[in-house]
């Protein structure tokens, strides 16, 4: 204490037992209030329960316990009888150790919450001290924190920026200052006069039953809810409302907003009232057990409760459980003196035990553990002996479980029971309102979750995308990582396909974990089952990690690696689940879930979550599906069309094609030009009636029995009969077809002469070097009509320069209202066309015919050019 002078000192020794820890904290939290240092109270008897733990529990001795006062402050001392000294560990610095384990957390505490503290050792004793200096409250000061070391400080911006929102009375916004517009990425302009509620994503936190609008209408209010910024991002704020009036009487809220993470900006602690009344006849029994104000949400009521109900029956620990919907299983949705974050959404049967202790439907005295084990499985392996539980109903319907534990046997009895069960009636009925509440928005938010998940998985057909879709909505709205792993086929092995996490920094070391170990086995069974391979496998790196950092030759600061590796093992320290993709009654993959260390699954989210994979993997699978098909449709497609074009001497080709419809390489137009033996080369361009399969099929039909019949010899009038009577055998799936079919003969005076057969075809035009056009064909029948044809080939020869035109009628007859293209117009364009290649001809009649309407072309176009050139361009 220095040179402070000490105005008071009270001292107690406590026996090394598991009661003495509760003990001890009545001791200093009677002391410090008599003595009027309500402000320190809390943090003191935290300090204290965490020391004497350590002196009776871990080094089994007794301990003296010594408070003394100053008029600054107060200092405490405890004292054990263990002659050994626990000489820390001077490693790189880091900390492994977890804040949540039961041991070695004292010194830790006094870090954070002291003054200043120390450790003195003598040979017969061990003394840590700690220091709370009474913080200095000026006039007008409501409460006040301690001094903390740079270190705890909360973390905030370069600078914290504070946004200052002023609702009118309509709930429009009248003001918004710039760190708003920097914070949620609107401009004042872009907000003024709208209502608040058209930006509040409300509630943020679990468990808020106030309402924004409610809330503006208060006239204070603290709590956090989300703002909607610009980018469609829910941003979690703090916010402290205060309602005002100007000087007309007009009411308006003043709003400050800091991000989620910097509360403390505005945050004002909440102490519990000292009561000092000694006559309680007239309080409710309900503020009595709880204090007033009581916790406006769910998780807070609960808490409060489980430390009221320890300090109410000075135990170690206590603990509260919900019941689910049918009963059967209980929940722990808060705990104290126990390893809550662990335990926090377990479940326990409500039936479990032996004896009399079976059921949780009744209250419960069990004098020692050890005699029933199993009888609470709650408590299973935390070190308590004796418990008192009693159940929570609301009109004789079980709604929970509360109890208190100790860790010596045989603390409690059935007076302590009935004191008890006296304060969980008190509580059973605002525990089950807030219980409805909280579980009417969780299904309110699942309904809307699902809808918006469903809608988004039925807008894409895209493999991938449905990945990133699945993995997105469960991060971090369902869990804090996600993998997604596909199953091919039957016999293939589950491959990791996607995995994503809430920190995009931690990815690639949780895909590399997890490529590291065998995935999950692709069980069909419904709903969601434990997965421990990835919480073991970091847990054993993090393990290699920490025991190369703390050997003799270690550097004294870990490098990149080493940090990713533990960074990972925590991130997959948590309950890890997996659901099964199921869809069209196969597995088709796996989504797994995970959680950081010590969390566990709600079981709201994993019946969520199991909702959201059935809808999940029929939405893959059918992209899987379409996948496929469109796979083997264009490859079907390309099959139909011509392997390339042959290199003719002395002859210019070029082939445009185009097939109408999205995804559609091949319609009901075709083209082919091949070589037929020496010298001669087939040249076809045709449409079948109609789109689709069956015209597809009919193209595929035509140009192989084109190729066939000419190759064997015959002439163009007796390859296009034999090729009609084909098409009349198919029956109902015939079509009809227009077919432009010539063979050409290059000449040695490079010239090039053409033998046509236009059945039913557009005629094919020919340009001459004066710019002149003319048909080079007449028209005759076209196939797939009669089962009788007679036709004739016609003779055509190209003088060099020339340029025969062959097209299908979707060019011809492309159309812009009641305008159409026609014979005349393409001939008009053609005849523009001297002296170009044949691919500049192909080319100027596309893009006439694109130009020609402002809508594209509905129908499929082949546009086929031959040319031959003057002798001087050979």
């Amino acid at each position: 204490m220095g040179s402070a002078v000490i105005t008071a000192r009270a001292a107690a020794t406590f026996d090394p037992v598991g009661r003495s820890v509760a003990t001890a904290r009545a001791f200093v939290r009677d002391t410090l209030q008599g003595w009027g240092y309500t402000d320190v109270v809390d943090d003191a008897v935290v300090l204290t329960s965490e020391l004497v733990t350590n002196a009776v529990v871990h080094a089994g001795t007794a301990a003296d316990v010594l408070c003394l006062r100053t008029e600054d402050g107060v200092r405490v001392e405890v004292s054990d009888h263990y002659p050994e000294r626990e000489i820390p560990l001077q490693s790189s610095g880091l900390d492994f150790g977890s804040p949540d384990r039961e041991g070695g957390r004292g010194l830790l505490l006094c870090a954070a919450l002291a003054s200043r503290w120390g450790v003195e050792y003598t040979p017969e004793h061990k003394h840590v001290w700690f220091q709370l200096d009474l913080p200095e409250r000026p006039v007008g000061i409501r409460s006040a924190g301690p001094v903390l070391p740079t270190a705890l400080l909360p973390v905030a911006d370069e600078r914290v920026r504070v946004a200052v929102v002023q609702i009118d009375g309509s709930g429009a916004i009248a003001s918004w200052n710039d760190d708003a517009a920097f914070l949620f990425g609107y401009a004042a302009d872009q907000v003024a006069g709208k209502q608040l509620t058209d930006f509040a994503a409300w509630p943020h936190t679990p468990g808020t039953s106030t309402g924004i609008a409610d809330a503006l209408r208060l006239s204070r209010w603290e709590g956090s809810y989300g703002i909607r910024g610009a980018d469609g991002r829910v941003i979690p704020v703090y916010a402290s409302h205060l309602r005002v009036r100007d000087t007309q009487g007009e009411p308006s809220t003043v709003c400050l907003l800091v991000r989620d993470h910097e509360r403390a900006v505005l945050q004002t602690p909440v102490r519990a009232p000292v009561d000092s009344s000694n006559d309680s006849r007239t309080a409710d029994p309900f503020e009595v057990f709880i204090g007033s104000p009581a916790p406006d949400d769910l998780d807070g009521l609960l808490q409060r409760t489980v430390e009221r109900a320890r300090d109410m029956l000075d135990a170690d620990a206590a603990f509260l459980l919900l019941a689910t919907d049918d009963e059967t299983e209980l929940e722990v949705r808060a705990t104290t003196g126990l390893p809550s974050a662990r335990q926090r959404f377990a479940r326990v049967p409500v039936e479990a035990g032996t004896n009399r202790y079976s059921s949780a439907r009744m209250p419960a005295v069990h004098e020692d553990l050890t005699a029933v084990p199993g009888a609470v499985p709650l408590l299973t392996d935390t070190g308590m002996r004796s418990v008192v539980t009693v159940p929570l109903k609301v009109e004789g319907r079980l709604t929970g479980s509360l109890g208190v534990a100790a860790e010596a046997a045989g603390r409690y009895s059935n007076e302590e029971a009935l004191r008890l069960q006296f304060a969980a009636d008190r509580i059973a009925l605002a525990v089950e309102s807030a219980r409805l509440g909280e579980l009417e928005r969780l299904r309110r938010g699942s309904l809307s979750f699902l809808v918006e998940a469903s809608d988004l998985l039925a807008g894409t057909l895209d493999r991938d995308q449905t990945l990133a879709l699945m993995a997105q909505m469960t991060v971090p709205t369902l869990a804090t990582w996600c993998a997604v792993y596909t199953i091919a086929d039957q016999l293939a092995e589950p491959y990791l396909s996607y995995v994503l996490h809430e920190d995009e920094e931690r990815i690639d070391g949780l895909k590399e974990l997890l490529a590291s170990i065998a995935p999950p086995d692709p069980v069909p069974t419904p709903g969601a089952r434990i997965w421990p391979a990835p919480a073991q496998a970091g847990h054993e790196a993090a393990l290699r990690v920490s025991t190369r950092t703390l050997g003799r030759d270690a550097p004294l600061s870990m490098g990149a690696a080493a940090r990713t590796t533990l960074e990972t093992a925590s991130a997959v320290g948590g309950e890890t689940v997996v659901l099964p993709l199921v869809a069209r009654n196969r597995v088709i993959g796996m989504l797994t879930l995970g959680k950081p260390s010590d969390e566990h699954f709600r079981q709201e989210i994993l019946e969520l979550a199991e909702d959201l994979s059935r809808r999940a993997a029929l939405a893959l699978d059918n992209a899987r599906l379409y996948s496929e098909r469109v796979s083997i449709s264009q490859s079907l497609q390309r099959s139909l069309l011509p392997p390339g074009l042959p290199d003719v001497p002395n002859v210019e080709i070029e082939v445009i094609y185009r097939a109408a419809g999205e995804g559609n390489e091949v319609g009901g137009d075709f083209y082919d030009v091949f070589p037929i033996r020496d010298g001669a080369y087939g040249f076809a361009i045709g449409d079948v009636c109609g789109t689709g399969p069956e015209a597809a099929a009919v193209t595929g039909l035509a140009r192989h029995a084109l190729r066939l019949l000419a190759r064997e010899g015959f002439g163009g009038p007796a390859v296009l009969e034999r090729l009609n009577a084909a098409i009349m055998d198919e029956g109902e799936r015939s079509r009809f077809l227009t077919l432009l079919y010539g063979e050409l003969w290059p000449q040695e005076d490079g010239s090039a002469l053409l033998k046509v057969v236009c059945a039913g075809h557009p005629l094919p035009l020919r340009l001459r070097q004066d710019g002149s056009v003319e048909a080079a064909a007449d028209p005759q029948p076209l196939l797939g009509v009669m089962d009788d044809l007679e036709l004739y080939e016609q003779e055509v020869t190209l003088e060099p320069g020339d340029v025969l035109l062959c097209v299908t009628d979707g060019v011809t007859e492309r159309r812009e209202g009641t305008r159409m293209l026609g014979d005349d117009g393409l001939a008009e364009v053609l005849s523009v066309c001297t002296g170009l290649t044949a691919g500049a001809v192909a080319g100027r009649i596309l893009r006439a015919v694109e130009r020609f309407a402002a809508e594209p072309a509905s129908d499929d176009m082949a546009i086929l050019a031959m040319r031959v050139p003057e002798p001087d361009t050979f």
